[in-house]
């Protein structure tokens, strides 16, 4: 469980530990206890890199990625799989993701499993690599992928050593780097790294045009279609794919638009429901988002907010927003729903570094959803109005799929809506 009081621990300067499993077998393995390579192999191809953290600390470890630097803000994620959607989703804009599973890779990457056009976090920390894949969908192995898309990543890293002591300091600049002869120049970037209080991620993110989405799941939907095929825009402030193919499998007309798109221009559109979407970054510097939906707000149109667009919502309705310690990153999320009659737990997918103060709140929203992990808030819905939200993840690809109902919630708020 996600402990904030969790006792404080030094971690080490450096790490020296092995895969034993993130080359190919015939080049030998390297075993972390006895430091000596085995079974008469070279560890052919294997190249160092480095982890360097902002409070001075380096892990070693070797780049299973591309060749390079990046520097980011570090945080973990708990999930066991979904590494592909997790590096293509835009809500991790700018984060160096630490995998607390110890064995990732083995089913490799392919075209489809995209969560957007590219990947988005800024670099990927692993215990384990697996160099191969043994997948019937695999088109990549994850190094190839990696490497493809210019992801600089680095394995061999005592990966729960560096969860302990983020869930101790909490997140913190850090500096991937191939350039293992300098790790002061590696700690000198993750020092610099600014963080994101301040800085719009979700413009930089967004598109640029408004386009129409047709494309579903395919053989993976599970429709569940709506009379009336309503029509759904969709603010992008770094939609996941998996959002926009839900609808369509729902029955749904979708339009997309930019981020700074006004509300006058949202409303031209004639929208039956309007859908914040997910996001990097800090909502309070989404000002033209927030006043965007003070008008949808007014104006009594249907709203989803999900992840960043929950908080802009909330934002919106006079709430206040705070900077999480550590954010919730993860496949494994219970939260429940605390409404009187339903008192259900879900599994969900998180990723956010902000949150939304409960205390906060005017009267007139109504809490739905709380976190089972730390108690904060999850999910909100308006007492007079056709709003809703909600801060994880309802789409989460490959899962779990439990609060997915949330978008049938919506398309049920759409038809009473319409029917006055």
């Amino acid at each position: 469980m996600h402990d904030e009081n969790s006792s404080e621990i030094e971690g080490p300067r450096t790490s020296n530990n092995f895969s034993e499993s993130s080359h190919p077998p015939q080049s030998g393995t390297f075993s972390p206890r006895s430091g000596r390579k085995e079974q008469g192999g070279a560890l052919l191809g294997r190249k160092p890199a480095i982890l360097a953290l902002a409070d001075g600390q380096v892990f070693q470890g070797w780049s299973v990625g591309a060749a390079g630097h990046s520097v980011g803000e570090l945080v973990f994620n708990t999930a066991m799989t979904g590494y592909q959607e997790m590096l293509s989703d835009p809500s991790y804009t700018g984060q160096l993701i630490t995998l607390t599973t110890a064995h990732v890779g083995n089913t490799g990457c392919n075209d489809e499993d995209m969560e957007s056009s590219r990947v988005h976090a800024a670099g990927l920390v692993m215990r384990d690599c697996a160099m191969t894949a043994s997948n019937y969908r695999a088109k990549y192995s994850f190094p190839e992928w990696l490497k493809k898309h210019g992801v600089v990543a680095i394995a061999g890293v005592d990966t729960r050593a560096l969860t302990v002591l983020l869930r101790t300091q909490g997140a913190i600049g850090a500096c991937i780097s191939t350039d293992v002869s300098q790790p002061e120049l590696a700690i000198q970037r993750a020092k610099d790294f600014p963080g994101f209080d301040g800085i719009d991620l979700a413009h930089q993110v967004s598109r640029t045009t408004v386009e129409a989405w047709t494309e579903g799941h395919g053989e993976w939907a599970h429709p569940s279609e709506v009379k009336g095929n309503p029509h759904i825009v969709v603010v992008d402030y770094g939609v996941k794919h998996s959002i926009l193919r839900i609808l369509i499998d729902r029955g749904c007309r979708v339009t997309i638009v930019p981020a700074r798109t006004s509300a006058k221009d949202v409303l031209a559109l004639k929208p039956d429901g309007v859908l914040l979407s997910n996001g990097p970054g800090d909502p309070k510097v989404c000002d033209y988002a927030i006043s965007a939906t003070q008008v949808f707000l007014e104006k009594k149109v249907p709203i989803l907010g999900i992840c960043l667009g929950f908080q802009i919502l909330a934002l919106a309705c006079g709430a206040q927003s705070l900077k999480m310690k550590f954010g919730h990153h993860g496949a494994n999320h219970p939260v429940m729903d605390i409404r009187p009659g339903v008192n259900r737990v879900m599994i969900t997918s998180q990723n956010h570094g902000y949150a939304i103060d409960e205390a906060s709140l005017p009267d007139f929203l109504e809490v739905t959803h709380r976190s089972l992990f730390d108690n904060s808030l999850q999910g909100i819905r308006h007492r007079q109005k056709p709003v809703l939200g909600f801060q994880g993840h309802p789409e989460a690809s490959p899962g779990p799929h439990d609060i997915e109902i949330i978008f049938d919630e919506f398309l049920q708020i759409l038809a009473y809506h319409s029917s006055f």
